[in-house]
């Protein structure tokens, strides 16, 4: 009997796992991500902002963290949404994205997520490979923060002045 109870806790306990893990949400592979990120674009352009491609899956557990850490935390959050129209582009099983992923230059080849931040026009301006902002079973805040920042339109429109373009 006593080995029945454990064995059902077991079960019980994998199968609450399982399920909260299915029930992140965060990649939608039925999203049309072409015309998601000219959305963005256009959106950036306007507000003079630019686009943060955050590249992954459901199925990845350091897509999921990262996603979890900036929404959670109040000054990346709103870093973010100061400074970058976002798109969740899916690559899974069901949906690997692959002709958008193609025009991005094959960001995939770094791992996931993957980060690609666009101009108000469109233009890839960087690639991020995640695992550099990474830090212990976490990302490194103040490496995101540093990122964001960097890679804003404010930021980049600073630099042209200053180093004379």
């Amino acid at each position: 009997m006593k080995r029945n109870i454990t064995l059902t806790l077991i079960i019980g306990l994998l199968s609450l796992g399982l399920s909260a893990q299915q029930a992140v949400k965060i990649y939608n592979p039925d999203a049309d991500a072409k015309k998601d990120i000219a959305s963005a674009v256009a959106k950036a352009s306007a507000e003079g902002k630019h686009v943060f491609l955050q590249i992954g899956g459901n199925w990845c557990p350091w897509c999921v963290r990262f996603h979890k850490m900036v929404a959670e935390d109040m000054k990346l959050d709103s870093l973010v949404k100061a400074n970058y129209e976002v798109v969740e582009v899916n690559y899974s099983k069901e949906n690997n994205n692959h002709e958008i992923l193609a025009t991005l230059g094959f960001p995939q080849r770094f791992g996931f997520p993957v980060f690609v931040i666009l101009d108000g026009t469109g233009k890839v301006i960087h690639t991020q490979d995640s695992g550099y902002l990474e830090q212990d079973k976490g990302y490194s805040q103040e490496k995101l923060e540093r990122m964001f920042l960097n890679w804003s339109a404010f930021t980049m429109k600073e630099a042209a002045v200053k180093y004379g373009k």
